[in-house]
């Protein structure tokens, strides 16, 4: 286990991310200074449920699943390892989480009197072992519903009919699909279904010893829940699977305090019979909370192996091909928006290896000597099959200044083209779900480089800050513990960043040039017209 603390006084607040590949902990103080960190690689520290990635891939290519008691046996060896640290448990106040996205528990009948009645001298693993009804949860890289997909399209009126009721299209991946593959090829397993949890609400069971509701923020990555009234949508239900209300439960506000921490967690590891727990979320809803994008026009750019945009809105736009809507998880009217890209670093870099040398160094020279908006040309490199916009063929298309395929671009100019398209289409594709940023926070290996950041700045006219702080999604969660914690505590909704006041502030990295309005504006309606011919 990786830990990182430092000695502080007072009241602190957890967040915990169950993600695809590792539980991570993140612990801050109440003057939102992180004290301590720690996370079990489950892989590797729990080879006996022999994943890789955290996963098991199933033989038909489409099937990926994960066992929920691997994330159980995780919480044992996390606590476990910190308890005999000796962290002082007992000054935690509240405690929220994140969970991977759109996976789902399946929990048989009664196994809430087995949460309630947990004994302290013994692990949860040994415990929780035969409450599923099934063993391994579909997780979000499972692409197996396709069926279930259409099946949806056609009940509630067509593509574009679910992403406006839902906030997405029908997706593979998302919970509602899952739930009707296994109600129709597994009934027996759904019959002895007595609560369909997901990932994050299954973790936050755990903490409270009895089941845990959903919030809007994860609960909206299921194709199950009305997007505008933040209610299970009747319609959807049923297309879905029969008496699959009672087996889902509640949605809450996400700064829901859900109850007192179980009293396993009071006699085992020493914590507070005072320690409250709020609504967990998912790990891109947590992610938004990291980055304190409370307002319409913040907008965060995370740049790894795959992109992804996400920021807040006020007006929802759901579309039926590009992107997502879910509901805020710190401001229960907000919404928020998230695009993803499968042509990220590694597309990047093998601009980078093939066009500069491999290095980075020389990237940058080839952007700091080529002129903003490259004359005019315009490339497409897709490596991977790509999802936004859906693009099936893998290749490289470059244009010139007048929209004509060329064979090959300039010395350099390869390594503006990627940087340039990759922008271009994220603010394309923001722009038609409602993202229109005024400030953009950059977070991922890319956004170290600083070319890089001035491009982004001025492709979209925004000034742009980075974050220096990993682990976005288990200190997202922290910070939400605190806010539910203090609207607990003032007895009323308190706004997310007057509980955050104090937070430490984003360094500002890049400033638009103005004068490229007039370049890039006019080269996004070009860009957008070469996307649609590819």
């Amino acid at each position: 286990m990786n830990t990182k603390s430092r000695t502080c006084a007072g009241r602190l607040f957890m967040g915990l991310d169950f993600s695809t590949q590792r539980l991570k902990a993140t612990l801050i103080d109440s003057s939102l200074g992180v004290v301590h960190e720690s996370e079990i690689d489950f892989d590797r520290s729990l080879p006996e449920f022999k994943t890789r990635g955290g996963v098991h891939r199933h033989s038909d290519g489409l099937t990926v699943t994960a066992p929920p008691l691997l994330w159980v046996a995780a919480l044992d060896a996390l606590l476990d390892a910190m308890r005999r640290r000796r962290f002082p448990f007992k000054r935690v106040a509240c405690v929220s989480g994140s969970g991977q996205q759109h996976g789902s528990v399946y929990l048989r009948h009664g196994a809430d009197r087995v949460l309630a009645g947990l004994d302290p001298a013994l692990p949860l693993r040994g415990q929780l072992e035969g409450c599923f009804s099934i063993p391994d949860s579909p997780v979000w890289m499972d692409s197996s519903t396709s069926a279930q997909c259409r099946a949806r399209d056609r009940a509630l009126g067509g593509a574009q009919a679910v992403a406006a009721l839902t906030g997405s299209r029908s997706c593979e991946r998302f919970t509602g699909n899952q739930i009707a593959k296994i109600r129709s090829k597994q009934p027996e397993a759904y019959a002895a279904t007595g609560r369909i949890a997901l990932v994050s609400s299954f973790c936050a069971s755990l903490l409270i010893g009895d089941y845990a509701p959903i919030e809007p923020g994860d609960g909206a990555g299921m194709n199950l829940m009305n997007l505008r009234t933040r209610a299970w949508s009747p319609a959807a239900l049923a297309c879905t699977a029969k008496n699959l209300a009672a087996r889902l439960g509640a949605i809450v506000p996400s700064h829901t305090v859900i109850g007192p921490i179980s009293p396993w967690f009071a006699a085992r590891h020493g914590f507070s019979r005072a320690c409250r727990v709020v609504a967990f979320s998912g790990d891109n809803p947590n992610s938004l909370a990291a980055l304190r994008l409370e307002r319409p026009g913040d907008m965060a750019i995370s740049m790894g192996t795959s992109d992804t945009v996400f920021g807040a809105l006020s007006s929802p736009r759901p579309s039926a091909t590009e992107g997502h809507i879910f509901g805020s998880p710190i401001d229960p009217e907000g919404y928020m928006a998230l695009i993803g890209y499968k042509n990220g670093s590694l597309t990047r870099e093998w601009v980078r290896d093939r066009f500069a040398g491999g290095s980075w160094p020389q990237f940058e020279r080839c952007l700091a000597e080529t002129q903003p908006g490259n004359r005019g040309r315009i490339g497409f490199y897709y490596r991977e099959p790509e999802m936004t916009p859906p693009v099936f063929r893998t290749g490289v298309w470059r244009f010139d200044c007048r929209g004509r395929p060329i064979r090959r671009f300039n010395e350099g100019e390869d390594a503006r083209a990627v940087i340039e398209g990759q922008f271009l289409s994220m603010r394309l594709h923001g722009r038609n779900i409602g993202l229109a940023p005024r400030k953009i926070l950059a977070t991922g290996g890319a956004s170290v480089n600083r070319s890089i950041l001035k491009t982004m700045a001025d492709v979209f006219g925004a000034p742009v800050y980075t974050s220096c702080r990993p682990n976005s999604a288990s200190l997202g969660a922290a910070y939400r513990a605190l806010h539910g914690w203090d609207c607990a505590r003032k007895k009323r909704y308190v706004p997310f960043m007057e509980s955050l006041r104090g937070a430490p502030p984003f360094e500002r990295a890049a400033e638009p040039d103005p004068a490229l309005r007039a370049t890039y504006d006019p080269m996004l309606e070009r860009y957008a017209k070469l996307e649609r011919s590819i």
